[in-house]
């Protein structure tokens, strides 16, 4: 509900980075020469989205870091090698990028064998 009273229309994205980038949860990048160099993520959009957003990945990594998760999945591979609000800011970003492939295309979610979790 947030995501459609305070975010344009999704249709306005080419990506879902591009929408992601719009809540400041993608890092800056200061690349040149062809060389990539990613900093902090610049926290420049929507506040509001984001922290709901970063709250429900806090929620997921609490709930799914009592056990580590899924085996082999992408927060398994994470949690161990990263401190937990990286990995909630990674996770908010997958989340806002998967919020925008489903209400772009107007589709039911489906999880490709435990992507996220």
């Amino acid at each position: 509900m947030a995501i459609e009273a305070f975010a344009p229309a999704l249709e306005t994205f080419q990506r879902g980075r591009d929408f992601s980038a719009w809540l400041g949860l993608v890092p800056r990048q200061h690349s040149s020469g062809g060389k990539q160099r990613l900093g902090r993520t610049s926290k420049m959009g929507q506040r509001d989205i984001r922290r709901l957003l970063i709250s429900g990945a806090m929620s997921i990594i609490r709930w799914k870091g009592r056990n580590g998760g899924k085996p082999g999945s992408w927060l398994a591979r994470m949690l161990p090698n990263k401190p937990r609000m990286v990995v909630a800011i990674a996770l908010a970003n997958k989340l806002a990028r998967i919020v925008w492939a489903v209400m772009t295309r107007k589709e039911v979610y489906r999880d490709p064998a435990g992507a996220v979790c």
